[in-house]
């Protein structure tokens, strides 16, 4: 049995089609066929069931698919602990973070990138759901994301900052002048919130649920859009404080409900390796003027 063909199973198990699979390995598809069927004759069963129309896993095959994965995360983190050994003179990073984290990743990424410049960086931008289902495969090493309303089991969060939930306005906005503001003063403006599923947008449902007594006009996916909207019309959107750091034009004006924290944190899975690199780029991050910034606000 051989890593290879480890790697080829795992692949055509997610995809559930050869093609796809082979393409995703950017191989022959009749390669991958032919490990598989060595790894079936190797184990004495079969693995997949195959039509002309679909492809799914025997129970064999689906017994198999934790062990697989298993086996390659080791393989993986045997070659990081080399790498680590070389004194990162080589590897990979993957990071993922949530949108709203956007503004104050840019002078760590800056800074790791000059001190370690052998050392490749891949940051994945998507929500918190879909990144925590990355951490959980491994595909990537760590997320950079608020903490979740409900505790992940095999998910440690460490703090890096704690945030209020905001109404976030224009500089020539009647609120841009306020302290801070209630719910019911957020009824009296139209609003550009965030999409359901985005970390805001869930905070945002946990303190204010009544969504009829709101004028909302437009909802979306993507942070830097909704700013540009709040910079050049009259709306009032709801994001963390830090969405807006280093961002010129608008205001963070913390809404008065309790209960409007967001808290910053680094996510990993619970007992697993942890490279020298993502090590070095959490002390870089936590060492940043955006995030002493952030720090100082509630400290």
């Amino acid at each position: 049995m051989e890593l290879r063909q480890l790697r080829y199973f795992t692949k055509a198990a997610e995809t559930l089609n050869f093609s796809d699979a082979a393409k995703c390995l950017n191989i022959a598809q009749s390669s991958l066929s032919q490990q598989v069927k060595q790894l079936e004759d190797e184990l004495g069963t079969q693995l997949f069931i195959r039509s002309s129309h679909s492809v799914r896993l025997t129970e064999a095959g689906e017994m198999m698919l934790p062990f697989a994965l298993r086996t390659l995360h080791e393989a993986e983190s045997c070659v990081d602990r080399i790498h680590d050994l070389q004194k990162l003179l080589t590897g990979t990073l993957n990071i993922g973070v949530t949108h709203s984290f956007s503004p104050i990743l840019t002078e760590s990424v800056i800074s790791f990138m000059k001190m370690y410049r052998t050392i490749k960086l891949n940051i994945v931008y998507k929500q918190m759901n879909e990144l925590m289902e990355l951490l959980a495969k491994r595909e990537i090493d760590f997320v950079l994301a608020f903490r979740p309303l409900q505790p992940m089991p095999d998910v440690e969060s460490h703090i890096l900052f704690q945030n209020a939930l905001s109404a976030i306005v224009g500089k020539h906005h009647p609120l841009a002048s306020k302290e801070k503001i209630s719910i019911a003063e957020l009824e009296k403006y139209e609003l550009a919130l965030p999409s359901k599923g985005l970390q805001a947008r869930n905070a945002f449902d946990s303190i204010a649920p009544d969504f009829n007594s709101f004028n909302i006009r437009i909802e979306l996916n993507e942070v830097n859009t909704l700013l540009k909207l709040i910079r050049q019309t009259g709306l009032v959107t709801v994001l963390a404080e830090d969405s807006i750091y280093d961002i010129q034009d608008v205001k963070a004006v913390p809404i008065d409900v309790p209960g409007n924290e967001m808290t910053g944190c680094v996510h990993i899975l619970k007992d697993t390796y942890r490279k020298h690199s993502m090590q070095e780029f959490i002390r870089i991050l936590t060492e940043s003027i955006a995030v002493k910034r952030l720090q100082n606000n509630w400290i």
